[in-house]
């Protein structure tokens, strides 16, 4: 079957994540061609994976599908300056680009540190986060941006502290990593509005990286010079083989962490009260029982699906789901259209706080499963748990919207109006 054009524009165009189009292209895939070929001006052929069981079966194979060199879905003229500038390496060597036995060592030298027993420790502080959050939209005089008030700060600040970073840095941080991931949305990034979206989709910032890299390699030089109980100190004196990281790979941990641990904490957290205000029997039902803030935590984390895709690529002849395979074929794993099928939630387009089973699989799955997962959580929970006995009603003040971008995407603007004790 030869998907259709309208579908192939829909899946490539940032604009369609924006204004939810691209859930109509995800449900016409599900049902005709889960994984069908797409063909697109200026990619490179790649077949878009729709299917909740599909994407786990590929995601469960690491030594079957890899990541590498190519993680994320970028044009050929993206890709061939990214590797023109690394000479052929990925540009930011990251876990999300590395493949086994590689990603195993290098996952392993912060995985006990994201384990729930290390994290409760930093609940407390997470917790005065939280309520002065809480407290700044209280005193917003019953009006406020969620996204830009709220939930675009308080993450940022959490993964600082965990970092080890300045509060006053919070401006610099918040600035590169909009950049970084806002890319294709004119709003998010004003020097991408030159851009044409369909020919330069997700093509990182390159000055926000550099200054980016710039400020990370002070902070490497620092916590080698003076350690301390960070997870700054843990990135810039881990070894592998017993050796120190090389420079690319510190940089990639620091980048994934700063970027990855803010923007997509950030978008759940604004697509958790968006759904909230727009569904008032979900709302009172979360504040007549707060048991409930665990599952609507993992509601909203299925529902938002910051991180629309990752890719990866056939390392041999396989079959999936009764489809062929062939080696070397690039596969997109479409997690916010497994989060929405058919065949693995009931009535997935409905947003229900009390949803079980909830099997998504924002986080990923298999070896890549988000290490960042039980923070998130964490955070999220913390943070309604201040705001929920607070809030007496919520409501949309004006149009809401999504921020234009194919890779990782959510609430770039929440007006609303709400009342608080």
């Amino acid at each position: 079957m030869t998907v259709p054009t309208e579908i192939i524009e829909k899946v490539v165009d940032p604009r369609a994540y924006a204004d939810g189009s691209i859930y109509d292209a995800y449900r016409w895939l599900r049902a005709n061609d889960p994984m069908g070929l797409v063909e697109a001006p200026g990619y490179d052929p790649f077949r878009v994976v729709t299917r909740h069981a599909d994407v786990m079966e590929i995601s469960r194979q690491n030594d079957l599908f890899h990541n590498g060199p190519q993680a994320v879905l970028n044009t050929q003229v993206g890709i061939r300056k990214s590797l023109e500038l690394t000479g052929g390496k990925p540009l930011v060597n990251s876990l999300v680009q590395m493949d086994p036995p590689e990603h195993g060592k290098y996952r392993g030298l912060t995985s006990a540190w994201f384990q729930p027993g290390n994290l409760k420790r930093l609940e407390g502080r997470i917790r005065e986060l939280a309520r002065r959050s809480v407290d700044r939209m209280a005193q917003s005089g019953g009006r406020c941006d969620f996204v830009n008030e709220i939930a675009l700060h308080y993450p940022l600040l959490v993964i600082m502290e965990i970092l080890g970073l300045p509060e006053e840095d919070e401006p610099l941080m918040l600035k590169l990593t909009q950049e970084m991931f806002g890319a294709t949305d004119p709003e998010l990034n004003q020097r991408s509005s030159s851009l044409n979206i369909k020919d330069e989709t997700q093509q990182l910032d390159m000055t926000s990286l550099w200054t980016m890299m710039a400020y990370f390699n002070k902070l490497t030089e620092e916590r080698r010079a003076n350690p301390t109980d960070d997870l700054a100190s843990v990135i810039a004196n881990a070894e592998i083989d017993g050796e120190p990281l090389d420079a690319m790979a510190t940089m990639g941990y620091y980048v994934i962490t700063a970027t990855a641990g803010h923007d997509t904490t950030s978008s759940s957290t604004g697509g958790a009260l968006w759904a909230l205000a727009e569904n008032p029997e979900e709302f009172r039902k979360l504040r007549a029982d707060v048991s409930l803030i665990p599952s609507m935590i993992d509601e909203a984390i299925r529902w938002t699906t910051p991180v629309k895709h990752f890719m990866r690529r056939a390392t041999r002849d396989t079959e999936v789901g009764g489809h062929a395979i062939a080696e070397d074929e690039w596969l997109m794993l479409c997690y916010a259209s497994a989060n929405r099928d058919e065949a693995a939630f009931d009535e997935p387009d409905s947003f229900r706080i009390d949803r079980k089973p909830n099997r998504h699989i924002a986080f990923g799955y298999g070896g890549h499963l988000c290490l960042g997962q039980y923070l998130a959580k964490i955070e999220m929970r913390i943070l309604f748990e201040e705001l929920l006995p607070r809030l007496e009603s919520v409501e949309l003040d004006g149009e809401p919207a999504m921020s234009q971008a194919l890779f990782v995407n959510g609430p770039k603007r929440l007006p609303i109006r709400f009342t608080m004790t």
